[in-house]
């Protein structure tokens, strides 16, 4: 493959993978590796040692970790706080590793600009989905939920690398839902904290 097809195609790639990782941190991940131990992704060659054993069921573990902690009540809400700045470390390392070679500055910026932010983007609008839930069915239809997230994560990781190109027009589409459900979220937050306006006397 020439560079430009790599460097299209690793874009596409790095992109559904950054999208996923906004819904689970550590599912596309461990996607990624066994796709580059398999031999279905292509990673830049200072990063093969996340094809290794090691590497695999560190992520695998941190994967079930990750799932099993978003079903227990309250914990997802805290997990939140803390999945946001991961995923967007994480998909700027997702974006990084499937990047050819082109320069530490650039590969890293692009990184940074297009898998972590789209990444932080989605993850904000999982953030504000369950906000929502919480708020409306005191957390009982947060599983609900958690699975349709790890659901989106497995279908959006494995799509990223089987058909690429599609998958970065739909994170297209996932990204302007995304920023309207956070629109949306931080105007009712904004609302809701307003304070009411006295009755004028009569």
């Amino acid at each position: 493959m020439d560079q430009p097809a790599q460097l299209v195609t690793g874009l596409c790639i790095g992109v559904g993978l950054a999208a996923a990782c906004g819904f689970r941190v550590f599912v596309p991940l461990l996607v990624m590796a066994v796709g580059a131990r398999w031999g279905g992704v292509i990673t830049d060659p200072g990063y093969e040692w996340v094809t290794s054993d090691i590497a695999i069921i560190g992520l695998s573990v941190a994967t079930a970790v990750e799932i099993a902690a978003y079903y227990i009540p309250w914990v997802d809400n805290l997990l939140d706080t803390i999945a946001t700045p991961m995923a967007v470390a994480a998909g700027s390392a997702a974006m990084a590793t499937v990047l050819p070679d082109m320069g530490p500055m650039f590969k890293w910026g692009t990184a940074l600009i297009a898998g972590g932010g789209t990444a932080g983007v989605v993850q904000g609008a999982t953030v504000a989905t369950r906000a929502l839930s919480t708020a409306t069915t005191g957390g009982v239809a947060n599983p609900v939920v958690s699975t349709g997230e790890n659901g989106s994560a497995v279908v959006m990781s494995i799509l990223a690398i089987v058909i690429p190109i599609v998958v970065a027009i739909l994170v297209l589409v996932v990204l302007i839902w995304a920023i309207r459900r956070i629109i949306r979220w931080r105007r009712n937050r904004r609302a809701a904290m307003a304070p009411d306006e006295p009755t004028p006397a009569v």
